[in-house]
C-alpha cells in the first residue's frame, strides 16, 4: 500500500524500531503540517493508507471526498471529532484507532506543574544569565489538588498527587465522581468550592460538544490568586480568551499549558505565550518515544492487518 504520515515534526517516526513494520509498503513521510484543503488534497491524492497522529490534521468530508485511493485511516490512539466518521461510512473508508496507558502526559502533567510551582524555567534562564535567585517557589505538600475529571489520566495525576502529599479531591460527571469515591478519593461539594478552593487545578476531561467551553471566566475568577491552573487535555475546554483574560487580573495567578486553540501554534505572538505568569510547552504530552512505539506500533500493526484481509481496531 501507498502509506502517508503527515505531521511528524520532530522527523521521528522513521527513527522508531515498530518503521520496520511498514517494510513491504511505499511510505511518504511530511514534517511539516498545512490545514490548507488543496495542499492536504493533493498530499494524500495517492494514499490508499493515512496515519494521523492524534488530531494534527482533520479529514473533513470535503477532504475525503478528493482522495479516490484512500482505503483506511490509521489513527494513532482514540479517534476523535477530527475524522468525518459519517463521510468515511459514505466513501467506503475503513478507520482503525489504538489506545495508550496516559502515562506521558500524566508525566508531563506533573513536570509542568512542578516546574510552574518552583518557578524552573525562570531560575534556570536567570543562571545560564549569570544571574541569581529571584522568587519564592511554592510546595506541593499541603496543598489541595483538584482534578476535573477522573478517568484513565486523571487517577494518574491523584496517585501522583497523593504521593507528594497533596490533598485530593475531584469534580466530574457521575460516572467519574463515583470512580473517584470507590478509590477512597474525596468530590467536592460544589463545582464554585471546587474552584475556590483548588490550589492547583488540572483539566483531564474528554473534548466533545457538550465540554467545548466548559470552563468559564466566571469559574476561573473564583480561585486563588496563588492557584494554578494546568491544562494538558484540550484549549477548547477552555471558553475562548477567558484563560488570558483571567491570569492578566490575576486569579488564578497561573497557568501551565500543553495545548492550544490552533496548533502548531505560528510564531510567539499567542497571548498565553506573552504572559509572565503561564508556562507554555508545545503539545508534547503524549510525546516520548516510549508512547510513539506502542502508539506507530499499533497503527502499523492496524494497517498490515487490513492489508492481508484481517482489519483490527476499527472503528
Amino acid at each position: 500500500m501507498h502509506i502517508v504520515i503527515p505531521d511528524d515534526y520532530q522527523d521521528c517516526v522513521r527513527t522508531l524500531d515498530c518503521f520496520a513494520k511498514l517494510a513491504q509498503h511505499r511510505v511518504t513521510v511530511f514534517n511539516d503540517s498545512s490545514k490548507n484543503i488543496d495542499v492536504l488534497a493533493e498530499r494524500f491524492q495517492d494514499a490508499e493508507a493515512i496515519v494521523l497522529t492524534r488530531e494534527r490534521t482533520a479529514l473533513t468530508a470535503a477532504l475525503l471526498e478528493r482522495l479516490p485511493s484512500l482505503k483506511l485511516i490509521s489513527q494513532i490512539g482514540k479517534v476523535a471529532q477530527h475524522i468525518d466518521l459519517d463521510a468515511c461510512r459514505r466513501l467506503g473508508i475503513a478507520v482503525a484507532q489504538g489506545s495508550g496507558s496516559g502515562a506521558a502526559t500524566a508525566e508531563l502533567t506533573w513536570a509542568l506543574i512542578l516546574a510552574s510551582r518552583r518557578n524552573l524555567v525562570a531560575e534556570a534562564n536567570r543562571v545560564k544569565q549569570g544571574l541569581w535567585q529571584a522568587s519564592l517557589g511554592q510546595q506541593l505538600g499541603g496543598q489541595r489538588l483538584g482534578i476535573w475529571s477522573y478517568g484513565r489520566i486523571g487517577k494518574q495525576i491523584a496517585q501522583y498527587g497523593k504521593v507528594f502529599g497533596m490533598s485530593v479531591w475531584v469534580w466530574g460527571g457521575l460516572e467519574s465522581t463515583a470512580r473517584a469515591r470507590e478509590d477512597g478519593i474525596d468530590v467536592a461539594e460544589s463545582r464554585d468550592k471546587f474552584f475556590a478552593e483548588s490550589d492547583v487545578l488540572s483539566l483531564h476531561i474528554r473534548l466533545s460538544e457538550q465540554t467545548r467551553g466548559i470552563v468559564t471566566l466566571s469559574d476561573l475568577k473564583k480561585m486563588k490568586p496563588s492557584a494554578l491552573v494546568a491544562n494538558t487535555s484540550r484549549a477548547e475546554l477552555i471558553e475562548t480568551g477567558a484563560l488570558e483574560a483571567a491570569l492578566k487580573i490575576g486569579t488564578p495567578g497561573f497557568a501551565a499549558v500543553d495545548v492550544y486553540d490552533d496548533e502548531p501554534l505560528a510564531g510567539p505572538g499567542h497571548p498565553l505565550v506573552q504572559l509572565p505568569n503561564a508556562l507554555c510547552t508545545p503539545h508534547l504530552g503524549y510525546v516520548e518515544r516510549d508512547n510513539y512505539e506502542n502508539y506507530f506500533g499499533t497503527a502499523f500493526d492496524n494497517i498490515n492487518n487490513f492489508a492481508a484481509g484481517n482489519a483490527t481496531n476499527l472503528v
